[in-house]
């Protein structure tokens, strides 16, 4: 493992959450953000109303510009998102997840807290000088976020669909070589 459970998480829905403005946008409705946050833990607040789900889907520019940014400027982004939300960190353990740290407190507004749960998991990236971890699509029709958590650094899409696509593409052109 990489990171821990806690930062692997944090990235992984960051990734998803960012990637939904991808065409087509997966995030429209309050259905849509209860599914994210069924497949996301994220405990704390959660309103479930057209401003919550409005907040979120103007969180996803920025998430993705904090994911793609390279190191010294991924500093800069996490920085100014621990700036922009009042911190309480304490070290909480619930349900079968071990002691891990929560840096703002549940009442928080959903947006805020996945702000700052993206922002901490990217401190872990920064120090660990991993960001080659977070990249776009080597797909050409697909700009979506790839996050690479294998041991050998081999992923370079975003789903299998894009890798799908790619080896089929692959595969004829090396037939039609022949």
């Amino acid at each position: 493992m990489l990171f821990t459970n806690d930062t692997e998480a944090s990235l992984s829905a960051a990734v998803e959450l960012a990637n939904s403005a991808e065409h087509p946008d997966t995030l429209t409705s309050r259905g849509d953000l209860d599914a994210f946050l069924a497949a996301h833990f994220y405990t704390g607040r959660v309103d479930h109303d057209g401003r919550e789900l409005d907040a979120v889907r103007a969180l996803r520019p920025r998430l993705r510009t904090m994911l793609l940014a390279e190191r010294d400027e991924m500093v800069a982004h996490v920085n100014d998102a621990l700036a922009a939300v009042p911190l309480n960190a304490r070290l909480i353990r619930h349900g079968d997840v071990d002691w891990h740290l929560h840096a703002v407190s549940d009442d928080r507004s959903l947006p805020e807290r996945i702000l700052i749960e993206t922002a901490m998991a990217l401190i872990d990236v920064i120090r660990a000088d991993e960001g080659g971890r977070l990249g776009v699509c080597a797909d050409d029709d697909c700009d979506a976020i790839v996050l690479d958590l294998s041991r050998n650094r081999s992923k370079r899409y975003c789903s299998t669909t894009c890798t799908n696509r790619n080896a089929v593409a692959a595969y004829r052109a090396r037939r039609a070589a022949r």
